[in-house]
């Protein structure tokens, strides 16, 4: 998408466009503050800070570093932030309970692969090299009355805004002091190396922004936050480790195919935006062919073949499309199969025995427990092992057995 550069900066005006739209959530303060300095000619400094709570890099963390590689290859000076000393506290965003305290040891093992895996999507060589950092390395040094300094730049009151803040305070559950302070020690960051930006994921706004905050306290700088956005599935759960959902990179090229392949056809437009290169011009073209009636198996291997290109490599994205169509490509789910209109909220044990697919719910038990029931919505089909799963909107195909197959259309 963006041509390779020395140290000059880019600043062809469609190049910086792309940029700022595509995968963007929000940019702050704003399009044309950050465009008038790109366009400028001023080389700018940012980064993305990552905390190391995991062994493994997945999709959710690709987005903003490919966002940050489209700044390195226009020039700008970028810093990949290793956040070992903020990931000792967890960042506590979306958790809706404490973290699990990690010691550095752990933290320190699980980054080993982390500049490895993000090399793929940045430059840490050439003749404008990506930089990583540790927080620590300020963290570390600061004494109790550097902590209480930086505490004195923010309320109680303002950390509460945050939504899980105020969803534990309604299930009458504990928000811990280290969680408050969590916010301040990562927009510190930004404090601490001095940069012009950062760019992040759109559930990162809230600490992207004290860090914007501190920086026009402390250094009297207008520091600018990009946020991407994020990978939401159907239910609207983020995609990510925590959930389960997502796509690591450590993952073989055969299982990273097969679990693109597994997400619903709702996400292959904004895949396609965020996590490929595939140009928009051709990405809406896809969008098109689906809205006129195009099977989604066909863009989704597409899609999945990109993901795998991407990382692995184009020969393995091939070899992993061919195992995966000899895999699950013969099993086809038939036109004819029978359709029970039903209830989102009704729970399938029930369609299926009311409709008499199945004849009691003991056997429905019985086949759940065999494994003989899956949902074929999308391949590879996932097995359903919830006794009592509910159905929920759209358009479900279930296998019963080998023969049985049935579509729940509900709304």
């Amino acid at each position: 998408m963006f041509g390779l550069t020395k140290s000059k900066v880019i600043v062809d005006e469609e190049k910086v466009d792309e940029l700022l739209k595509r995968g963007v959530e929000n940019i702050f303060p704003n399009f044309n503050f950050l465009k008038a300095r790109l366009i400028k000619g001023e080389r700018l400094s940012l980064y993305l800070g990552i905390d190391p709570t995991g062994e493994t890099l997945h999709l959710g963390h690709v987005i903003p570093l490919k966002k940050l590689g489209e700044f390195q290859k226009l020039g700008h000076q970028i810093i990949l932030l290793m956040g070992d000393f903020t990931a000792m506290i967890g960042d506590p965003t979306d958790k809706t309970a404490v973290r699990k305290k990690l010691t550095h040891n752990e933290i320190l093992n699980n980054l080993k692969e982390y500049k490895k895996q993000a090399s793929k999507f940045i430059d840490f060589g050439g003749t404008n090299p990506a930089t990583i950092k540790y927080n620590s390395e300020w963290f570390g040094k600061m004494t109790l009355f550097d902590v209480l300094e930086l505490a004195s730049q923010a309320t109680v009151e303002q950390m509460m805004k945050r939504e899980m803040f105020r969803r534990r305070e309604q299930d009458e559950k504990s928000v811990y002091i280290h969680e408050l302070m969590y916010p301040l020690m990562q927009g510190y960051d930004s404090v601490a190396m001095d940069v012009d930006g950062e760019v992040g994921g759109n559930d990162q706004t809230f600490n992207m922004l004290v860090g914007r905050d501190l920086m026009k306290t402390l250094k009297n700088k207008e520091k600018f936050v990009l946020t991407t956005k994020l990978l939401i599935d159907s239910s609207g759960s983020k995609m990510g480790k925590t959930e389960g959902n997502m796509v690591s990179l450590d993952q073989t090229p055969e299982d990273m195919f097969g679990k693109v392949m597994s997400w619903n056809d709702d996400l292959i437009i904004s895949g396609f935006e965020m996590i490929t290169d595939v140009s928009l011009d051709d990405i809406k073209e896809m969008s098109k062919k689906l809205a006129g009636g195009l099977n989604p198996k066909d863009i989704k291997m597409k899609l999945a073949k990109e993901i795998v290109k991407m990382y692995h490599g184009e020969k393995e994205a091939e070899r992993a499309g061919e195992n995966f169509e000899s895999t699950f490509g013969k099993g086809e789910f038939p036109e004819d199969a029978r359709v029970i209109n039903a209830s989102k909220a009704e729970k399938m044990i029930d369609i299926l025995v009311n409709d008499k697919t199945i004849e009691s719910k003991s056997e429905f038990r019985r086949l759940i427990e065999a494994g003989a029931v899956s949902d074929q919505t999308s391949l590879p089909d996932k097995k359903i092992s919830d006794f009592n799963e509910v159905v929920g909107g759209g358009e479900r195909k279930i296998k019963i057995g080998k023969k049985t197959f049935v579509i729940i259309k509900s709304n």
